[in-house]
């Protein structure tokens, strides 16, 4: 290559901070010669010039990323006593999250990245003095976890007590229960919820919220005269991409928006909630004989002990919503932080049992419309159990749209009229991303299950802080304990709970007695 074809390249180099040696250097790795590889250099350079005009134009290079103090301070004011209320996987998870790993995952782990991340989380100082569950392994499973030495940040185990109760009632009445982690099935949320903030608990409570209208307007009535600090499971929120994609909405990036898609699929037996199989994919032998089944029933009609209504028991509409409860959660909480849509004046649900041909009562295809004529806003969910095809979350508007998971992709629309010059000009190519953003592109470790792929598709397992990956449960039980020793409103309170609850109760709704659901607005019930 002839250096005197160079000077102009060499001067941008140069004033972007590349001397001409490490070009030339850098050129060397470029699987092409001569005059072709100095065209793509070229063109490298010229798309990095675009891609600033772009960000510019949008007025994006005025945003400031968030600075965090994470993992700078610890956890100030008294130990926080907590009560597990249920402890299966979620729980284990959620132990994690909170600086308790079980001795035979942390000889598991040890030397992988996830386990030294999970070393680095800050310290919360919090002691889990009680362990609840109807199944003896489970609890047993519980207390070795908490009664573990080993803690993030350097610390000490607490010294204090930790004692198995039998009920969940038990718990509630002892004064040295501060707060509870409730991570039972969903049947039991709404109700150990109302008794726990009765009790003057502050609750931590996995979705779904409620699975009658009646009991979640009882939660709601209970939480906001007790003064108790209530957060439900939903930590998207605690996302730095999530706080970008909050910024793009409020910038108005993509106009009017319209219309927002958001999808679920999975292609798996354990993704369907199949559990509790052998290798052969039967029913292991039942626990019967370590499992208090009429406590785990509750309110629920009697039936003999199933070990498959007991792991699978999300198949089965007494002790959840499926689809709804489990997954459309998630999306309806994104897009309601996003946004801040409320409850739809509509709702419209189908689908039907199209695939799992097994003993479920719910849809493994389904299908709703939620409308919301007063903000011109549809929102249309989508799931199905039969196709691993991801499909996304959307936000579209007249402008662009937005895909928001584990990283943002935003696209102008090409009838666009704020980006109509841009577009003219060739400044903006419809054709491809007009933004990205990718905080923590190659930093998820450990993904291995269909519901940890799936969340983590979702932004719902690692954030960046930092430079490095934290566990975004953490934060979120770390805004929920912050707000009991300081004050202060959680991201997912009773009030963005309850929205959410009575959006999924119409739309169940509306796919068990096939019809259009409504939300009487004036009377506050569903018609």
């Amino acid at each position: 290559m002839n250096d005197q074809n160079m000077p102009e390249q060499e001067d941008n180099n140069q004033k972007q901070g590349m001397p001409r040696r490490t070009m030339l250097k850098a050129l060397a790795g470029v699987p092409v010669v001569g005059l072709l590889g100095f065209e793509v250099w070229k063109k490298r350079g010229y798309d990095l010039d675009k891609q600033r005009a772009v960000v510019k134009e949008l007025g994006l290079d005025s945003i400031q990323y968030p600075v965090s103090d994470y993992g700078k301070t610890t956890s100030s004011g008294d130990m926080i006593r907590v009560g597990f209320i249920g402890f299966g996987t979620r729980a284990t998870q959620l132990s994690n999250a909170l600086g308790f790993m079980h001795p035979l995952d942390v000889k598991k782990k040890q030397g992988s990245n996830a386990f030294n991340d999970w070393m680095q989380q800050e310290y919360l100082n919090v002691a889990v003095t009680g362990i609840c569950d109807v199944f003896d392994l489970h609890a047993e499973k519980g207390l070795a976890t908490v009664g573990n030495d080993i803690r993030p940040g350097g610390k000490d185990a607490s010294k204090l007590p930790v004692k198995r109760y039998l009920t969940y009632q038990e718990m509630l009445a002892d004064k040295d229960i501060d707060a509870v982690i409730i991570a039972t099935p969903d049947h039991h949320h709404a109700r150990i919820s109302i008794d726990a903030a009765k009790a003057g608990k502050h609750v931590y409570c996995e979705k779904s919220v409620a699975l009658h209208e009646d009991e979640l307007n009882e939660l709601y009535n209970t939480v906001k005269s007790s003064g108790i600090v209530y957060q439900l499971g939903h930590q998207i929120t605690q996302s730095v991409v999530f706080q970008q994609a909050k910024e793009i909405v409020k910038r108005d990036i993509l106009g009017k928006i319209t219309l927002v898609e958001t999808t679920s699929n999975r292609n798996t037996a354990e993704g369907a909630w199949i559990r509790h199989l052998d290798a052969n994919g039967n029913p292991k032998p039942g626990d019967e004989t370590t499992i208090d089944w009429k406590q785990w029933l509750g309110n629920t009609p009697y039936v003999p002990f199933s070990a498959d209504r007991f792991y699978s028991w999300t198949k089965w509409f007494a002790y959840d919503h499926g689809m709804i409860g489990q997954l459309f959660t998630h999306e309806f909480d994104a897009v309601n932080q996003l946004l801040r849509i409320g409850i739809p004046k509509s709702v419209v649900s189908s689908g039907g049992i199209y695939y799992w041909k097994d003993n479920r009562e719910m849809p493994d295809s389904l299908h709703c419309v939620f409308e919301y004529p007063e903000r011109e806003l549809t929102l249309l969910y989508s799931g199905n159990l039969a196709s691993g095809r991801s499909r996304g979350r959307v936000f579209m508007g007249h402008d662009a749209s937005m895909e928001l998971g584990n990283n943002i992709i935003i696209n102008a629309d090409r009838n666009s009229t704020k980006y109509k010059q841009g577009i003219a000009s060739g400044l903006i190519d419809t054709s491809s991303p007009m933004l990205t953003y990718n905080p923590g592109a190659g930093q998820i470790d450990a993904v291995t299950s269909a519901s940890e792929k799936y969340y983590a598709s979702r932004g719902l397992t690692t954030t960046t802080l930092n430079g490095r990956p934290v566990d975004v449960t953490h934060l979120h039980l770390r805004e929920w304990l912050n707000c009991i020793r300081n004050g202060g409103t959680p991201s997912v309170n009773i009030d963005m709970a309850y929205q959410e609850g009575i959006a999924g109760i119409m739309a169940h709704l509306s796919y068990v007695e096939k019809r259009r659901v409504e939300w009487d607005e004036v009377n506050k019930k569903i018609v």
